[in-house]
């Protein structure tokens, strides 16, 4: 995760919405990618608001000088195929455009948010004016059947102190990829390259943030994207099982890359963390509410 600067607003910021859910998990192979502009942000038509982006950056690039304008996958919606019958398997398409830190802070987290949104029932018109970086977040369940939920530290922007997944974003720089310079011809492997990022970077993510080795973990699976209410924050999250017991996720995490970011790592049985989902953030309490869809669709099945 990311250092983030919070807007202020009166809506519930544990308040969200599920924008897509996939109970029965989604394999690498059931999850493609549309990488487009055709799925960039669209500029706000009032000018004055448009400035507020650079104005916004700016500010806040004097007070905090690590702030650094990297590339992001914007989310601009996605297509569900539910398949039916035995011989067709659910697939998922994910409408992925390019996006900038910069313009995550002056959009989604500008104190001005709330114009930048459309009305519509359809979110990715609501959404369409704001930068909507696709996060990623991860439910990683251990051997002895915990799930692994970290607190964040207080000297973290955003949320400080409460209790999230391990998670950050997938990254385009990771696969070379800075704009949409390409040829028709080369879109096909870029978009195969973009659906591996979104596999690939859950797990570097839990590796950073927990610590464990990557053997230790499953091939992730796809569960859903929530997005939270206040910011309209998506994240797209995933259910990976760990070979490792508590008790040595706990011994990896103490020289856990990326510890910093976080003060405790918690292992919780199912019942004590919808116990915490009350101090979660609205994306991270949506997490929850696909791991426990997809809990109740297994138990049913």
């Amino acid at each position: 995760m990311e250092k983030e600067e919070s807007s202020t607003s009166s809506i519930d910021p544990s308040s969200f919405k599920l924008l897509v859910s996939c109970p029965s998990g989604l394999s690498p192979a059931q999850v493609s990618v549309a990488f487009s502009d055709a799925y960039d942000r669209i500029p706000h038509s009032d000018v004055s608001l448009e400035n507020t982006i650079i104005e916004i950056w700016e500010q806040r690039s004097l007070k905090n000088k690590s702030l650094f304008n990297g590339k992001k996958f914007r989310y601009g919606g996605c297509v569900l195929h539910s398949g039916g019958g035995s011989d067709h398997e659910p697939h998922l398409c994910l409408h992925l455009g390019l996006t900038d830190y910069r313009t995550f802070v002056g959009t989604n987290l500008s104190p001005l948010w709330e114009r930048f949104l459309v009305p519509s029932e359809d979110d990715s018109v609501l959404c369409q004016r704001t930068s909507s970086p696709l996060g990623n977040g991860a439910v990683v369940e251990t051997i002895d059947k915990k799930i692994l939920v970290l607190q964040r530290s207080d000297n973290v922007g955003e949320f400080p102190g409460h209790f999230v997944f391990p998670g950050g974003h997938p990254e385009p720089q990771e696969i070379g990829i800075a704009s949409h310079q390409y040829d028709k011809e080369s879109m096909e492997s870029i978009n195969i390259e973009v659906s591996r990022e979104m596999f690939d970077s859950i797990v570097r993510e839990v590796v950073e943030e927990i610590g464990v080795p990557a053997s230790s973990l499953s091939i992730p699976a796809f569960i859903g994207i929530s997005r939270r209410d206040l910011n309209v924050r998506p994240a797209a999250f995933f259910f990976i099982k760990c070979s490792l017991d508590s008790k040595e996720v706990q011994q990896f995490y103490s020289s856990a890359q990326d510890g910093y970011e976080s003060t405790q790592l918690y292992a919780v049985p199912m019942v004590e963390l919808e116990n915490m989902t009350s101090k979660m953030p609205g994306c991270h309490r949506g997490g929850f509410a696909l791991y426990k869809l997809m809990v109740d669709t297994r138990k049913i099945t």
